[in-house]
């Protein structure tokens, strides 16, 4: 749901991967259609052989098994935080309720910022379990948070193990305790001081990106959300940090924040509790402090 730059991109990776047909869905005229039209072209030259169609409407989405929303407006100039989370409550209401009419047994991924509150607004207009609504930011932060270390030890990506976890903003959480390289600690070669340094450089990653190409990332945030997808689609029962709703875990209730799940055909399958530092976890509680006062801006 939408055809900005971040869902073109979900949806040419999860052709890519050749196991599901996708539906891209956007209200601009034309706009899906031609960008479905470009990715079915590109099957023969990457030899995939799914079937993706662009429309303006939600009927051709009926019977999905994943919806994934990324509709919404960025944050303009001049525009306060509180306008830009009513703004996008209506949005992402509106898609939902459309969206889970046609695809009442659908698994609901929300993209849409402010992530956390959006994925509240999702939860409430669907009425689903929760185990079947969350929301992607985790997986992004953390992938800037590794791409960081990777550099910052000459490691490859791939050897690099972190975890971000909390609300999709400035008050995320780099588990530092968590990151290892090889299974090496990353505090046993990197030192604090330079260690602080990229967690702050990941806190601001997003930011980061829009200084450099005015406008937000939809690469890393698409191959994020894809990912997800994957995971839900091939039952792979990855264990990915993902925006869920807390009922008691981590000392937080009755709040979407990014955590460690596993995530397979049931959506979230379990919430994994990891054994935080004091500081991580007064940290964190911080982060669900920032998140309830923007998620206290939403009308329902």
């Amino acid at each position: 749901m939408g055809a900005g730059l971040v869902g073109r991109t979900v949806a040419q990776e999860v052709a890519r991967r050749d196991y599901a047909d996708v539906v891209i869905v956007d209200i601009v005229e034309n706009l899906p259609q031609g960008i479905a039209l470009d990715i079915n072209e590109a099957g023969p030259v990457l030899g995939y052989e799914a079937n993706v169609t662009g429309s303006n409407g939600y009927e051709e989405t009926a019977g999905s098994d994943v919806v994934v929303i990324t509709a919404g407006v960025p944050r303009k100039p001049g525009m306060s935080r509180d306008d830009l989370v009513t703004t996008n409550e209506k949005i992402v209401g509106s898609v939902t309720e459309q969206a889970v009419a046609q695809s009442l047994e659908a698994t609901l991924i929300v993209v849409s910022n402010p992530l956390d509150a959006m994925c509240h607004v999702a939860k409430n207009v669907a009425g689903f379990p929760k185990q079947r609504v969350f929301g992607q930011a985790g997986i992004l932060d953390t992938a800037r948070f590794r791409t960081f270390i990777a550099w910052e030890t000459g490691a490859s990506g791939k050897d690099v193990q972190a975890l971000v976890l909390g609300g999709h903003g400035d008050q995320m959480v780099s588990v530092v305790s968590a990151a290892t390289i090889g299974g090496v600690p990353l505090t046993s070669l990197v030192g604090r001081d330079r260690i602080d340094e990229l967690v702050e450089r990941t806190a601001k990653g997003g930011g980061e990106v829009v200084e450099l190409l005015g406008t937000s990332a939809w690469y890393a945030p698409g191959a994020a959300t894809a990912q997800m997808v994957h995971a839900v689609m091939l039952d792979e029962k990855r264990v990915l940090p993902c925006t869920a709703y807390l009922e008691g875990e981590y000392g937080i209730d009755g709040l979407y924040m990014g955590v460690p799940v596993k995530l397979g055909a049931g959506g979230i399958e379990e919430i994994v509790e990891l054994e935080l530092t004091d500081d991580e976890q007064t940290m964190l509680n911080e982060s669900a402090d920032a998140v309830r006062e923007v998620v206290g801006v939403l009308t329902t």
